[in-house]
């Protein structure tokens, strides 16, 4: 094997655990992390199908370690909001500038959660908008996965909100996730973007997906409910900073 090939595939697993870690650590957050080591040695549409694959992979594994938190009746709403707002993103492909949309989400995001690691108390809203809200938040979130595979932030955001434990909201949101994930999956094998390429690829990166998604959760389990939602502000403000530092 030649060294080129033993440097990428050493940077693809680099990039598969530190996304599965991350993953099980916070319940989101493969794509994050895994996409500034994959966009160095394979192209956009490659990274892009390895991040589904594996996110998929990882969300299943930490949702089984949490089986006992899920609450369907919490996250039905999104779901059914999300499923319905992927066609709507997908279909707003034609007429946005998807770099001035991230770029603009991008700035959303850092000054939301800058706001909120700067609050002495986080703030909190228990029931407000019920589950019309929920489904809402969630069809927002679907939307952004169909324009830019972004469905995490929004629903993820609103269960820190929600003031729920770190259980409940993993167990809302990463269902949620999972499901978004499946139909953005679906929608790339029926489009014959899964290559051969890929799924050697993905042999690769899936065991150590495995892997650092089993460190990760073992991590959160000494975490508190406050150190997590703290947690999971910072993670999104990395997210908002990549797409804004990147466009700049």
């Amino acid at each position: 094997m030649e060294r080129a090939s033993v440097q990428t595939e050493a940077i693809i697993l680099a990039g598969a655990l530190s996304g599965g870690f991350v993953t099980g650590l916070a319940g989101f957050g493969t794509g994050l992390t895994a996409l500034g080591f994959w966009l160095h040695v394979v192209e956009p549409v490659v990274a892009a199908a390895l991040v589904v694959i594996c996110s998929v992979v990882g969300q299943l594994q930490s949702l089984f370690s949490l089986r006992r938190a899920v609450a369907w009746q919490r996250a039905w709403p999104f779901l059914a909001g999300g499923l319905a707002g992927v066609p709507l993103g997908v279909a707003a492909l034609r007429v946005l500038d998807i770099e001035t949309f991230k770029l603009l989400l991008g700035v959303l995001l850092v000054g939301y959660t800058g706001l909120m690691l700067g609050l002495r108390r986080l703030p909190s809203v228990p029931a407000w908008g019920g589950r019309l809200a929920d489904g809402l938040v969630g069809a927002g979130g679907g939307a952004l996965g169909g324009i830019a595979g972004l469905s995490g932030p929004l629903p993820t955001l609103w269960c820190g909100l929600r003031g729920w434990s770190a259980d409940i909201q993993r167990g809302v949101y990463q269902p949620y996730n999972l499901g978004i994930l499946c139909v953005v999956l679906g929608l790339y094998a029926g489009q014959g973007l899964l290559t051969g390429q890929i799924w050697e690829l993905a042999a690769l990166c899936l065991p150590a997906t495995v892997l650092g998604s089993w460190l990760g959760m073992g991590l959160y389990r000494r975490v508190s409910d406050w150190q997590f939602r703290y947690l999971v502000l910072w993670l999104l403000l990395a997210a908002g900073l990549v797409p804004t530092l990147s466009s700049l």
